[in-house]
């Protein structure tokens, strides 16, 4: 069986550490078999997706911040193999009014989880405009994940 370990490698990806919090919060609380991951975004980007950033930058960017996430849980369950879904995916796009795409940009994050995880990356799904994030941030996402017991 291909494990979500085996997965990253084939696909070249290596987690990155995780920064400290920029706020009074953790990365991930854990309730029974439950994980709920703070929102994340990528840096040093900014601008609103639909002006100074495109849908295909956003994605790569929707991406980026699924690897971020995917760091989170790594360090909290020591391994991805212990996920045994992902339950749902809530993503936040800092766009102009008239931008209709949030769907295709948060595709970036949700393909990142089909391919490291097959069909336990099949998720729930939020994807909505913002009209403001965090220092700008072209988008934040955060998830909630189902893990193995212990």
């Amino acid at each position: 069986m291909v494990t979500p370990t085996i997965r990253l490698r084939e696909l070249g990806i290596t987690l990155p550490a995780l920064p400290a919090p920029a706020g009074n919060y953790v990365h991930v609380v854990r309730s029974g078999r439950l994980l709920f991951l703070a929102g994340k975004g990528v840096g040093p980007y900014s601008g609103k997706v639909g002006r100074e950033v495109t849908t295909d930058q956003a994605y790569e960017y929707a991406r980026c911040t699924g690897i971020m996430l995917l760091s989170a849980i790594a360090q909290e369950l020591s391994s991805l193999d212990r996920v045994t879904r992902i339950v749902k995916v809530s993503g936040f796009v800092n766009a102009v009014p008239e931008f209709r795409e949030h769907p295709r940009v948060i595709n970036g994050c949700s393909d990142l989880l089909i391919e490291v995880f097959g069909e336990r990356g099949r998720h729930a799904r939020t994807a909505i405009g913002a009209g403001s994030t965090p220092d700008q941030i072209p988008l934040e996402i955060e998830m909630i994940v189902e893990c193995a017991d212990g």
